[in-house]
């Protein structure tokens, strides 16, 4: 079948712009250190890693070290106060959730963001009650690229994973979609390294900008109803 029943989304770097309020606290942390902000098409990249990958790039500091574990606590502590202060919907993907819930198809997030980040988020961005699904890493016993967050969204929509979609910008996202038993959608837009070519992570679809995924969408539930 080409269509779908519904859609799930990757959060940071898939439907949500996160990088402005890591980039802004991060930037906050240098200066009050003496230090030049960072590069911020440089400092995109590490998003999808992570916190603690964001800290140790940001920093020069091992992934793993004391002092990069007091930074990390601080970055922590600073983005829990408020998560979503400069994070928006990717451009166009206002609309594209628009279009989903008028065709009542339910649309829902899995991620790897812990749940305290991920529900304030969606409550400053009035999103929470459009959501139908959110998991996180709190609701299961394994994370992406395990596909038990998948199939736990699946379970909570009352649907099967082979109608359902699932949409991300790392490849964990495609792996995990890909062992649930999901048609993937690759996004080239989201925070990829330079050293990753999301067109070798071999899921289903790839688009360059929210637009094309629209398009895309679209295209896909119209076959389905045709």
């Amino acid at each position: 079948m080409a269509g779908f029943r519904a859609v799930l989304f990757d959060l940071d770097g898939t439907l949500l712009d996160t990088a402005l309020d890591f980039q802004w606290i991060i930037d906050e942390m240098l200066s009050a250190r003496g230090h030049d902000p960072v590069n911020p098409s440089q400092f995109r990249q590490h998003v999808s890693e992570g916190a603690r990958a964001m800290v140790s790039a940001a920093f020069g500091l091992p992934t793993h070290s004391a002092e990069t574990d007091r930074l990390l606590d601080e970055f922590l502590t600073r983005y829990g106060n408020n998560p979503a202060a400069r994070s928006q919907l990717f451009d166009g993907l206002d609309q594209l959730l628009s279009w989903l819930d008028a065709e009542s198809i339910p649309w829902g997030i899995v991620t790897n963001k812990p749940e305290r980040f991920s529900r304030a988020i969606l409550e400053t961005l009035d999103l929470s009650a459009r959501c139908a699904s959110l998991v996180c890493p709190e609701h299961v016993s394994r994370v992406k690229p395990d596909p038990e967050p998948l199939l736990r969204a699946c379970r909570e929509l009352g649907l099967e994973a082979g109608d359902t979609l699932y949409i991300g910008d790392h490849r964990r996202d495609i792996e995990a979609g890909q062992r649930a038993g999901m048609r993937t959608i690759a996004c080239g837009y989201g925070y990829i390294p330079d050293h990753e070519d999301p067109a070798e992570w071999r899921s289903t679809h790839l688009v360059q900008d929210a637009q094309a995924l629209t398009r895309l969408l679209k295209s896909l539930y119209l076959e389905f109803r045709a």
